[in-house]
């Protein structure tokens, strides 16, 4: 399994932690196409509010290799053909999540339990 986004800062981060704790067995691992230099702060706040501990992961770059080695591959949203070579490979979905990017923290909540939501329906659907 494979979360993608520009800066994996964000929607990717949250994605990957939820995956992890629903289902801790399962390989899985989040990337950016031009990653951040460290998680979006807002973020990092609201996963805590949920137990989770996000602010140690780093931003990781997308590569060839990660495509891949996963299965699954999630965009989480905000790229094209051109910017996310993932969107290329046949079993990528696409959620289409807003950017947290710039949001006040209502508002990253709001995107944080979007994305939990999805990733439970996900695992649904794979199990």
């Amino acid at each position: 399994m494979l979360f993608v986004c520009v800066e994996n800062a964000g929607r990717s981060l949250m994605a990957e932690a939820f995956f992890k704790k629903y289902v801790p067995q399962k390989r899985v691992c989040s990337a950016g196409t031009q990653p951040a230099a460290r998680p979006n702060n807002i973020v990092v706040e609201v996963m805590r509010e949920v137990g989770i501990d996000i602010a140690k992961q780093r931003p990781r770059m997308l590569t060839n290799k990660m495509i891949e080695d996963s299965t699954c591959i999630v965009n989480m949203g905000c790229m094209d053909h051109e910017s996310c070579p993932a969107l290329l490979v046949d079993c990528t979905s696409n959620w289409g999540m807003p950017d947290p990017r710039g949001m006040d923290i209502k508002e990253v909540r709001k995107v944080r339990d979007m994305i939990e939501c999805k990733v439970k329906e996900m695992i649904t659907i794979l199990q």
